[in-house]
């Protein structure tokens, strides 16, 4: 027998085969619900990522938020001072 010879389960008529994982099937309604969850997450990352500069921030003159993601601003090519 070579090295190269099928499977067992693929070789042997007698062995159940393997079960294939089914798509996951959503409606309209669910879909269009995780699409606005979705997109309403990544405009508020983007925005406290990429806009929020403390000065004309959500958040006042605080700028706890801006320092936090401050090197990550600079990693993805935003400008911040």
């Amino acid at each position: 027998m070579s090295s190269l010879s099928a499977p067992a389960a693929l070789s042997n008529p007698a062995l159940p085969s393997p079960a294939l994982p089914s798509p996951v099937v959503l409606s309209g309604a669910v879909a269009r619900l995780w699409l606005i969850g979705a997109a309403a997450a990544a405009l508020a990352l983007y925005y406290f990522i990429g806009v929020d500069q403390g000065a004309y921030s959500v958040f006042g003159q605080d700028l706890h938020l801006h320092e936090f993601v401050h090197d990550g601003r600079h990693f993805l090519g935003f400008p911040c001072h």
